[in-house]
């Protein structure tokens, strides 16, 4: 079986990422008459191809008939929508995430020079950064190919295989990020905006200000809605209130943490504060964390950084080399 039937005319087709910590990618569809839904795709590699197509033939589901609905624009659910939307259809996703996908698509370097700023000003290794770009996959993997998009707003309303589903703009992950919402059902795809056994990654944007600010936000937001069935982009699902709560506590503790260490050694660059930092990775240490691994945790203390920073509990300095320094105000 290819194939896990979720509820009425929704299904899961378990996509594998390859070398990724997330393992696997859940791609849901929502199978209608004549016209069917898919919910994000996979990477563009062919264990992803092989799976996503297995998935779609034993659903009877033909590429003519699928419009592709996106969660959010990152490589690993995006990167095979040009291949798989079917001729005169549309691939979806928020208006804010079509523009940041553009940026990614391998059409443009503006994106990648983006990238390399932000970290260099993070105190990144040049040479360090220069690996992971050959090898990132959110680079390398993503869409490369010419589509047609149809920009969604937030609380706009969808309807495929009878079912309604409303969009719910939830940025944090990414700038965009989009929730699926059918009211009726009290059933959510979630993307990653809530994942259930890891936390979802939120990085610093070079165009964002305060992207955990915002991730924050759409947290106590989302846990407003009755969802009896949260339905994420990997791995497992749970109860969708007790682990809003338990992921703003985790950001709370980081930027406790943050806090900490920067009191004991004040004017360290967001490169530096990553390698203080505590980390669910096997490592012997700072220094022989995986590169793609660094990157994320990088970005990740950047925008801890500018949550901060945003409030007036930490100050932001330029150095003699263009390397940004923190300390407590």
């Amino acid at each position: 079986m290819h194939t896990e039937k979720i509820f009425n005319n929704v299904y899961r087709i378990p996509v594998p990422l390859p070398g990724n910590p997330m393992r696997e990618l859940n791609a849901y569809v929502i199978r209608g008459k004549g016209q069917s839904l898919l919910i994000d795709t996979g990477f563009r590699l062919d264990a992803c191809r092989e799976a996503l197509r297995a998935g779609l033939a034993e659903l009877g589901i033909a590429r003519e008939e699928t419009t592709i609905l996106l969660t959010h624009m990152h490589a690993d659910h995006a990167g095979l929508a040009p291949e798989f939307v079917g001729e005169g259809n549309f691939i979806m996703i928020s208006a804010a995430d079509r523009v940041v996908l553009d940026l990614y698509s391998g059409h443009n370097r503006e994106g990648e020079e983006g990238l390399t700023r932000l970290f260099i000003a993070a105190g990144f290794p040049q040479d360090e950064l220069r690996t992971i770009a050959s090898s990132n996959p959110a680079l390398s993997l993503a869409a490369v190919d010419a589509a047609t998009y149809e920009e969604l707003q937030d609380g706009q309303v969808l309807t495929f295989g009878g079912l309604k589903l409303h969009c719910i703009l939830m940025p944090g992950h990414t700038p965009g990020h989009m929730c699926y919402y059918l009211e009726d059902e009290a059933l959510m795809f979630t993307g990653d905006h809530v994942l259930f056994d890891i936390s979802p990654n939120i990085t610093a944007w070079e165009f964002v200000e305060d992207s955990l600010g915002n991730y924050l936000d759409s947290l106590r937001r989302i846990r407003g809605y009755e969802v009896r069935l949260p339905l994420p982009s990997h791995r497992k699902t749970g109860d969708m209130k007790a682990r809003v709560d338990a992921l703003i506590a985790h950001h709370e503790r980081r930027l406790d943490e943050v806090i900490r260490i920067l009191r004991e050694a004040p004017g360290l660059n967001a490169y530096e504060v990553a390698g203080r930092m505590t980390w669910s990775i096997r490592s012997k240490g700072w220094a022989d964390f995986p590169l793609t691994q660094k990157w994320f945790a990088v970005g990740e203390a950047l925008s801890h950084l500018d949550y901060l920073r945003v409030r007036g509990q930490i100050a932001r300095t330029m150095g003699a080399e263009g390397i940004y320094q923190y300390a407590i105000t």
